[in-house]
């Protein structure tokens, strides 16, 4: 009994110092060869880092997913605050339009048609609304050449040659193929790339400003902190004349015979109250008027640029929508132009006035 006890003693024996010696007694016994020790372990090792990468990737997948919803989301909120004021917008241009007695108070007030802001909100959103009379502007196709010329080397005579770029406007919408000094006509047009003729016609739109020599979309547009051409020109008013009571500062200063001390004194006094001759503004304007009446007119035409721009927080980082209308005379409107979305400058935003 005492010699059968004792054999199980001696197995476990053996099999210890076989594991310590690496025999057939140890490892090798168990089905476990000493060239293959690490194999599982590393086998291991590498599945869980395909699944940690598998695992990241698609957590990443999902986090860029849900942030470009998010944008999305909030990028559309924003365009349809716009859209609510530009609506808004051209509904005062109607209250505008049929209201004939004098306001009796600031909320019956109609807006202005020079460009002042407006602000109002919808939801959890907001809208700043501008509205620009179009006959403010100068009319690219029947502007006289002097208030072109003064205006657009006001505004880019710093960062090109003004008068080559005028000549070539002119050339543009003139009849005929005579050059003017600096201007270009069909021949130029042709030696392009991509060729094509002048027009030897009106312009359709600002837009076609671009196919003329010298043209950039930064003069025509402007930049972040600078106003283009397009602020100041139009193509709807049709009339070589200006509205006094909407045309901006740098419209009034392209005037013949109008001064800086001039212009200051149609902003005071229409500020408060609308021009119907230069007689009334008194000063130097109306010691001038003979000079520069032929240059004015007193009403719109009928055709306004709303511009809008939704945002939540701040208005730089909304979204921005344009459009141009002509008012009817059945109650409708006509659209002539439409742009989603615009670029939106520094300048926009610091100051508005609230809505009621």
């Amino acid at each position: 009994m005492k010699g059968a006890a004792s054999l199980p003693k001696a197995e476990d024996s053996a099999m210890e110092a076989g594991k310590r010696r690496g025999t057939k007694a140890g490892w090798e016994d168990r089905g476990y060869p000493q060239g293959k020790r690490g194999v599982a372990l590393l086998t291991v090792i590498w599945v869980l880092t395909v699944l940690m990468v598998i695992v990241l990737s698609f957590s990443f997948m999902a986090r860029t997913e849900t942030l470009s919803t998010l944008a999305f989301k909030e990028g559309t909120e924003k365009r349809f605050w716009a859209e609510a004021g530009l609506e808004r917008g051209i509904w005062e241009l109607f209250y505008r339009k049929t209201r004939s007695n004098p306001p009796l108070s600031e909320e019956e007030a109609p807006w202005k048609i020079d460009g002042t802001p407006y602000k109002g909100q919808i939801g959890q959103g907001n809208y700043l609304v501008r509205i620009m009379d179009e006959s403010g502007k100068v009319d690219l196709n029947t502007a006289p050449e002097q208030v072109l010329r003064t205006l657009i080397t006001s505004l880019v005579g710093e960062v090109t040659d003004a008068d080559a770029l005028v000549d070539c406007i002119l050339d543009w919408r003139d009849k005929d193929d005579l050059h003017r000094l600096k201007g270009a006509e069909s021949d130029y047009y042709e030696s392009l790339p991509k060729p094509y003729k002048a027009k030897n016609g009106d312009f359709d739109s600002l837009e076609e400003l671009l196919l003329v020599k010298g043209m950039t979309p930064q003069l025509l547009y402007g930049e972040k902190n600078k106003k283009g051409l397009a602020d100041f020109l139009t193509v709807y008013s049709r009339t070589n004349r200006v509205n006094i009571n909407t045309a901006p500062k740098e419209v009034l200063l392209a005037i013949p015979g109008v001064s800086a001390d001039m212009v200051e004194e149609i902003l005071a006094y229409r500020k408060n109250q609308e021009i119907k001759n230069l007689q009334e503004i008194g000063g130097t304007v109306a010691q001038n008027q003979a000079r520069i009446f032929p240059y004015f007119s007193f009403a719109p035409v009928g055709v306004f640029t709303v511009e809008s721009l939704g945002f939540k927080d701040t208005p730089r980082a909304g979204y921005k929508v344009k459009t141009t209308v002509a008012l009817t005379a059945d109650n409708r409107y006509k659209t002539y132009y439409y742009k989603t979305p615009v670029t939106i400058k520094d300048e926009e935003g610091p100051s508005e006035t609230a809505l009621p």
